[in-house]
């Protein structure tokens, strides 16, 4: 597919139009909204059934392929959180406190959109590791390296960051991704096939309900934007780009295919909004949640959904190209 099909197919795929619904709806204050218990019940389906799916393709992956994809997803999950502070505070004078809460969102991982990544590669028939699920969990530790950076610059003492950790290790981004990829490579192929009608056939429809309720989300996060101001205007928007870049350089030149290489990118470029919030909360209350919250969810989500996952995937065609030509 050339350019402009990929771009097409994102920006014309349900997921997508979901989204853009979802944003009209709120600002033509519609009220249309989803009950809270079914929320949580549709992020809890779409994070295992990632995790299921990945598992039981993990179980025909050779370990040796898996090593330097992890090893390199550790090193972005430690520099991601490390840069962006230091930018916040050279360049953007955050105070500490703000710097490490935004570093941390921008640390962590965006679980919608790496599933849209995921589900955009399906689209288009491009082919993805099974354990990227497993890279992901492992990007959730940024959240923890800009907490301490943060709790270092604060010169605390307190012990919460280790019940950051363990909160981090037990958030649901971690126990459904992981759980569901040890569950897939206990049962395989042959045990997958009779869930294949809930976790795979009923996927993409569930997945197009949750981009509906996110574009109602960050559509209130909108309102915001006055505090955030235009350094947050741009950093929302040129970071994930950055690191997007990174993150596909990396799964290149560690053997990644394009499609993996690609997701890499996504998981480096996107921003959590989940689980990082609740962390920042706990460990540095001082951070103002108007501004890390409207960057993440009002800036970098839409952005990323939009227009960032087509332009990782070019640049991904692209890289390997010149890599392999």
């Amino acid at each position: 597919m050339d350019t402009l099909a990929i771009l097409q197919a994102n920006l014309l795929s349900p997921l997508v139009l979901a989204f853009l619904l979802g944003i009209i709806a709120t600002l033509v204050k519609s009220d249309v909204e989803f009950p809270e218990p079914i929320y949580k019940f549709i992020a809890l389906y779409l994070l295992f059934s990632i995790g299921l799916r990945g598992g039981v393709d993990l179980a025909g992956t050779d370990l040796a392929e898996f090593i330097a994809p992890a090893i390199a997803t550790m090193f972005l999950a430690a520099a991601i959180p490390t840069w962006c502070y230091f930018i916040l505070r050279r360049v953007g004078r955050f105070d500490v406190a703000n710097a490490a809460g935004i570093a941390a969102h921008y640390g962590s991982v965006s679980s919608v959109t790496f599933i849209a990544g995921i589900s955009l590669m399906e689209t288009i028939g491009e082919g993805v590791e099974g354990f990227m699920p497993t890279l992901a969990a492992f990007m959730e530790w940024g959240v923890i390296v800009a907490l301490f950076i943060g709790r270092l610059g604060l010169k605390r003492q307190d012990s919460s960051l280790g019940s950051v950790v363990r909160d981090t290790l037990a958030g649901r981004s971690v126990i459904l991704l992981m759980g569901g990829l040890v569950m897939g490579v206990i049962i395989g192929e042959a045990g997958y096939a009779p869930l294949e009608p809930v976790f795979g056939e009923l996927f993409r429809g569930v997945l197009t309900l949750f981009l509906l309720e996110m574009g109602m989300v960050a559509a209130r996060q909108l309102r915001e934007f006055a505090k955030v101001g235009p350094f947050m205007l741009g950093f929302g928007i040129i970071m994930p780009v950055l690191n997007g870049i990174i993150g596909v350089t990396l799964g290149a030149l560690v053997g990644l295919s394009v499609g993996g290489s690609f997701v890499l990118g996504v998981l480096a470029a996107s921003s959590s909004y989940i689980d990082a919030p609740a962390a920042v909360r706990a460990t540095l209350p001082q951070a103002n949640p108007s501004i890390y919250l409207t960057a993440s969810l009002g800036i970098t989500l839409p952005f990323n959904l939009i227009v960032g996952l087509p332009l990782y995937y070019e640049y991904a065609r692209l890289l390997a190209s010149w890599l392999h030509p």
